[in-house]
């Protein structure tokens, strides 16, 4: 049985698969599988191509789901989560060895971009607090980047070339144990189509006792943002700040939790004052969507049994 199995997760990725495939020939032990979430591209033609297992699902399922899907699909005790767009550079030894401690649940590496410069940030970060996420909305952390908050929540004083103990390693790039996903029931697939599936899965590894470590010498040329780039604006907006008020609901208490929601209100009513010169009408329709998303939110955690809108599965 191979040691790791690599599941990668497409959706529109045929600019970018073939040389993640490609960077992957140096595993000699690894299944290789592709979750296809109903990509209308070329991106199925290049996977069968390359002679990857692949599952092509016929709507979007979500990433989260998709994840699932290919863990499924595979036998491996250690899973990497690898995104479409990313290149490996080196062998995955190194996070390997990481899990000859029990205690360890998941593991990253070190991610650069085109320019060969650490992408420091997002490769490594903290859990999000309530005051961290509440800074990102208001756009605290863009004006002030080096605020306390956003600085622990991003790890801006941690060495990219050290290990360490980490909260949250990039799904990007991203080891965990097979037996770990088994405990946590796998990715919360309320998380649809994208974004915070992957904090939400590291949140519950830490709550469950587990640690997650963060080792640079396995490193990957990541370009980022290849599918989320082609999400709709306004679509865009509705999934992101969707799923932050989820992972807010599910991990803070009330309070805390209510002061996120009114901050997602209040930042998104300062983007649509601000970006209305630019964006006309098309801009109020997208901000009053989410701030009505985030009053939905704050009024299911006051009223047990409200209904809060989601998204449409398009499947």
């Amino acid at each position: 049985m191979a040691r790791v199995a690599i599941v990668i997760v497409t959706h529109q990725s045929a600019d970018v698969i073939g040389p993640c495939l490609e960077s992957l020939a140096q595993l000699h032990d690894a299944e290789i599988i592709v979750v296809d979430n109903a990509s209308s591209d070329s991106t199925c033609a290049r996977v069968a191509t390359a002679g990857v297992p692949l599952i092509a699902n016929n709507g979007n399922e979500g990433f989260a789901a998709a994840v699932n899907q290919g863990v499924r699909a595979t036998s491996a005790p250690l899973i990497v989560l690898l995104n479409p767009d990313t290149r490996l550079e080196t062998g995955i030894e190194s996070l390997i060895a990481c899990f000859d401690d029990p205690q360890t649940g998941g593991a990253g590496g070190l991610l650069v971009g085109a320019d060969g410069k650490p992408q420091t940030g997002f490769m490594a970060r903290s859990l999000p607090t309530p005051t961290a996420l509440a800074f990102e909305v208001l756009g605290i952390n863009r004006l002030w980047p080096q605020n306390p908050s956003n600085w622990q929540y991003r790890c801006l004083g941690n060495d990219p070339m050290a290990s360490a103990c980490i909260d949250q390693p990039a799904g990007a790039f991203f080891m965990f144990r097979r037996s770990g996903w088994e405990q946590l029931g796998g990715f919360d697939e309320n998380f649809w189509p994208v974004w915070f599936e992957d904090v939400d899965f590291c949140t519950r590894l830490r709550s469950a006792g587990f640690v997650l470590r963060y080792q640079p010498a396995a490193r990957a040329i990541h370009e980022g943002g290849h599918s989320v780039g082609r999400i709709p604006v306004g679509l865009r907006e509705r999934y992101w700040y969707g799923s932050l008020l989820k992972y807010a609901a599910k991990h803070y208490r009330p309070v805390a939790f209510g002061s996120v929601c009114l901050s997602v209100a209040a930042g998104a009513a300062g983007r649509a004052i601000l970006n209305f010169p630019r964006g006309g009408l098309r801009v109020f329709e997208v901000y009053s969507l989410v701030i009505r998303l985030s009053f939905a939110h704050l009024r299911g955690a006051l009223v047990p049994g409200s209904r809060i809108p989601g998204p449409r599965r398009d499947r």
